[in-house]
């Protein structure tokens, strides 16, 4: 017989004790039960002196544990005990129970935190609740300084960041920007209380002190002087311009953005009706499948339809055999009101693209939309399109999207980068919102069952396979909302795993159809993809790496170099650019003895671009390949890479891969113009292992410029554009010059994070922000901005909402200020016209290269002993 004495039954767990009356010196193993099913094994082993003291034979009877949480909903549940060999007695307060009946509830509790101050706001976070009931945002707010009550605010901003770390409500932020009665030059303390419990904030009290109006005045005269100063107080005003307050908005703050956003646009479309002129008046036929949608979510997508500002077009309403009598009453409903709403009800359920194909059969406009049964249009969103078409001469265009929730909150903005084919190979940038002639819909075809989940993608591919490039155009605006609901894929891509077997086929099928072999593999369990070129082809590839001493870095990037590449057709040249050590010397010797590597030694000072040009410029291989002496690759396959990427398109000339840092996060994802008035890398500072914006860091795509850090480019193509500029760029932005030119050419420049490799930025040349360097550095960064203008401001591949003088992919521009955003500049990307003939690569014999150790350049212009330590590269 087994006695247990209940003590404690309360929220915070069940405590008692137990004893086997047969064997009292041995601990009591029971299982507790509720609601007869079983939750907890557990020995009764703790002390319990108290019991031992009443007479029970053992010290150790006693027992402590927790109520799963689930128990803890306020519902009547009943406990008991048992052991699975022995009879067992239950008792609390002297009574005996066969169960124990028990009905808790977990306290609400407060999670916060204050970030403390930036850009001129107090920001922090509160959520209050439970496991069980969730935990919620949107709390009450009391702030005080310095013990006087100053202000009250509602924690309801989109905290992304909080949200998926506690799996909590996202919209629990607040910002609080103090009155200007507060807002003084020395420290105060602010304390944040949630009310009404006035429990404090965690990290409150907040000691800061602000900007006063009269300094920000002065630390505004003092930048208008340092701009005049240029070079010699560029660090100052950098400095200078963080400790000013920047309002502004973000990623994190989009609804706000977004509130603001449409109706700077909307007026901006009424102000240019009359003159933004669309090729007459074209007919646009808006095609929606249903199929079971929530009718309120279903009616307010016909009613932003209803309120298009276009008012030539046609919604065709196609029931995929819903079977619901109330969705069939509300769609003739509205067709009796409005006659260009026409519906068709499928006798059979077909799925997607069967209904959305016979919308199409039906649709007799001159452009047919997409458009799905629970979302919504900005209320401009055909005309503003239609006036795109007409500009752009397209044949296919696409917008940017967001997505609005249950409670009516714009999140998750897509802004997306111009037509990108290499992108929309690793997955489905494109989505919505999509039109299209309906006389390239009649090439293409509509959609295919055999990809439903994917038919989206898969018809974006097909018709990449049709119209041309330049035919497919990117409207940078927000005119689509994706509703998220508890069944789509807006709201989790588990909802429809079979998309992402259908994607799969959709990409590799793709692939056959263009005669390209590879095979393709899902990302991270979703509907992102992985394309594996699986080309036999090995073109020579010459690898130039410059140095100067660093002879220990030198050697580990060679050696990282000949112990992991198995690209057959390689070989590389080191250029000495005037080594003087006698570790140098010594490393040449052993150099001299490798086959397919020779040293070229150029006695001049250092010239990042001349030093490169005067490596390629004797060279045959079919590609170059550019290498910083700090980076260290790390996979036998890195060469394969980047040759694959170029022949997997003949018109990318230009392919580069992704550095990280020593501590494994990002340095180098590829390049944005205008970033730091000429460009910046993407994505820099974020885990080696993360997407960054919209996962743009998972996938190849074709980008503005890469770093010559590490980048392969077409000897011809190299040849053709005059290699890098050695009179102008001798240490930056050479790189991105180069880019530039070649897509000047015509031709494409593709970033791959699959070559990844350890790059230690600047370890031997150092920095520009150096007094030394920085004059230098000031008239290169003039030059790129004289030279190339307009473009750096406009990247094809940058979204214009993003500002240019901020954190990447994350600080916008406020909508409205910028009167130049409207009407969007023209996508500054050419249409690409081969200058010269792609070469067909075929796998040459390994020879052993004529070695270069004694060849010298030293120009009788250039014969005085160089001063300049250099580096290898401003392609940092």
């Amino acid at each position: 017989m087994i006695v247990c004495q209940v003590d404690e039954f309360s929220v915070n767990g069940i405590r008692g004790w137990a004893t086997d009356t047969e064997n009292p010196s041995q601990p009591v193993f029971l299982h507790a039960l509720a609601d007869g099913q079983e939750f907890l094994q557990f020995q009764c082993s703790d002390l319990r002196e108290d019991v031992h003291a009443a007479g029970i034979q053992s010290k150790n009877t006693g027992f402590h544990i927790a109520i799963p949480p689930h128990l803890l909903d306020g519902k009547k549940h009943s406990i008991t005990f048992k052991n699975r060999l022995k009879q067992i007695e239950i008792y609390s307060q002297n009574q005996k129970l066969e169960y124990i009946s028990f009905s808790g509830k977990l306290p609400v509790e407060t999670r916060s935190f204050v970030d403390g101050l930036k850009q001129g706001v107090l920001s922090g976070w509160v959520v209050c609740g439970n496991d069980i009931e969730g935990w919620k945002g949107n709390q009450q707010i009391l702030v005080t300084c310095n013990g006087q009550k100053i202000g009250q605010l509602e924690a309801n901003r989109y905290r992304g960041d909080v949200g998926k770390a506690l799996s909590c409500d996202p919209y629990c932020g607040f910002q609080f920007s103090p009155p200007e009665l507060y807002r003084k030059p020395y420290q105060q303390e602010f304390r944040f209380y949630v009310l009404p419990d006035m429990i404090e904030v965690t990290n409150s009290p907040c000691l800061t002190s602000f900007v006063t109006d009269a300094h920000e005045s002065l630390i505004i005269d003092v930048i208008d002087q340092i701009d005049a100063l240029h070079v010699e107080l560029t660090r100052l005003r950098r400095q200078v311009r963080e400790i000013l307050p920047q309002p502004g908005f973000t990623i994190a703050d989009y609804h706000s953005w977004a509130t603001a956003y449409f109706p700077v646009l909307r007026k901006y479309v009424d102000r240019t009706r009359d003159e933004s002129a669309i090729d007459g008046n074209p007919l646009v036929s808006v095609v929606c499948p249903v199929w079971n949608p929530d009718l309120t979510d279903f009616t307010a997508a016909i009613q932003s339809v209803l309120s298009q500002t276009w008012q030539n077009w046609e919604l065709i309403l196609v029931d995929d055999c819903s079977k619901n009598p109330e969705l069939r009453a509300v769609i003739e409903n509205f067709a009796k009101t409005d006659a260009r709403i026409k519906p068709i009800f499928q006798e059979k359920n077909g799925g997607i693209s069967i209904a959305t194909n016979a919308g199409l059969a039906a649709a007799k406009g001159e452009w047919i939309a997409f458009f799905d049964h629970d979302d919504l249009l900005a209320d401009v969103a055909v005309e503003y399109m239609l006036r795109e078409a007409t500009r752009s001469h397209a044949d296919l265009i696409y917008s940017d999207e967001d997505k609005i929730d249950a409670s009516g909150y714009y999140r998750e903005p897509a802004f997306k980068t111009d037509w990108n084919y290499r992108l929309l190979l690793g997955v489905n940038y494109v989505c919505h919102f999509v039109m299209i002639r309906q006389s390239a819909l009649q090439n293409i075809g509509g959609l295919n069952k055999e990809y439903d989940g994917a038919q989206d993608h898969d018809f974006l591919l097909r018709a990449s396979e049709h119209i041309p490039a330049e035919k497919i155009h990117h409207v940078p605006e927000i005119l689509y909302h994706w509703r998220i609901t508890a069944n789509s894929t807006a709201s989790d891509i588990g909802n429809k795993r079979y998309a992402i077997d259908a994607g799969i086929k959709a990409v590799s099928d793709h692939l056959v159809r263009r005669n390209l072999p590879a095979t393709v593999d899902s990302q991270l369990g979703m509907t992102l993809y992985t394309v594996n070129w699986d080309f036999n082809q090995s073109p020579s590839v010459t690898i130039i790496i410059p140095y100067k001493d660093e002879i220990a870095t030198t050697a580990r990037c060679l050696d990282a170099i000949q112990k992991y590449t198995r690209y057959p057709n390689y070989k590389v040249i080191l250029v000495n650019n005037w080594s003087i050590t006698k570790e140098a010397e010594a490393f040449a010797q052993a150099v001299d003895k490798i086959p397919n590597v020779e040293i070229l030694t150029i006695k001049e000072p250092f010239n990042y671009s001349r030093i490169n040009n005067l490596a390629a410029k004797d060279e045959t291989s079919d590609f170059l390949l550019f290498l910083n002496n700090d980076v260290f690759v790390e996979q036998e396959n890195w060469l394969e890479i980047l040759v694959n990427e170029a022949l997997a398109d003949p018109l990318v000339a230009i392919v580069g891969g992704k550095f990280v840092y020593p501590n494994q996060t990002v340095q180098h994802a590829g390049v944005l113009l205008g970033i730091g008035d000429v460009a910046g890398h993407a994505h820099v500072g974020i885990p080696r292992d993360e997407g960054g914006y919209a996962g743009r860091a998972y996938f190849p795509q074709e980008i503005s410029a890469v770093t010559a850090a590490g980048m392969l480019i077409r000897r011809p193509a190299f040849e053709l554009v005059g290699g890098f500029d050695e009179e102008h760029l001798k240490v930056a932005f050479n790189d991105i010059d180069l880019c530039l030119k070649v897509r000047d050419a015509g031709y494409k420049v593709v970033w791959t994070p699959d070559f990844c490799a350890e790059h230690h930025e600047s370890l031997s040349r150092g920095s520009d922000d150096r007094p030394s360097t920085e004059r230098r550095f000031f008239h290169e960064t003039q030059f790129m901005i004289e030279k190339w203008g307009n473009t750096l401001r406009t990247d094809p591949f940058y979204n214009p909402h993003f500002t240019l003088d901020r954190q990447v992919f994350f600080d916008l521009t406020i909508p409205g200020v910028d009167e130049t955003r409207y009407p969007p500049l023209a996508s500054t990307r050419k249409k690409m016209r081969p200058l010269w003939p792609i070469p067909t690569f075929t796998m040459a014999p390994k020879k052993t290269p004529e070695k270069r150790t004694a060849k010298t350049t030293t120009p009788k212009t250039r014969q005085k002993k160089s001063t300049t330590s250099s580096r290898t590269s401003k392609a940092d």
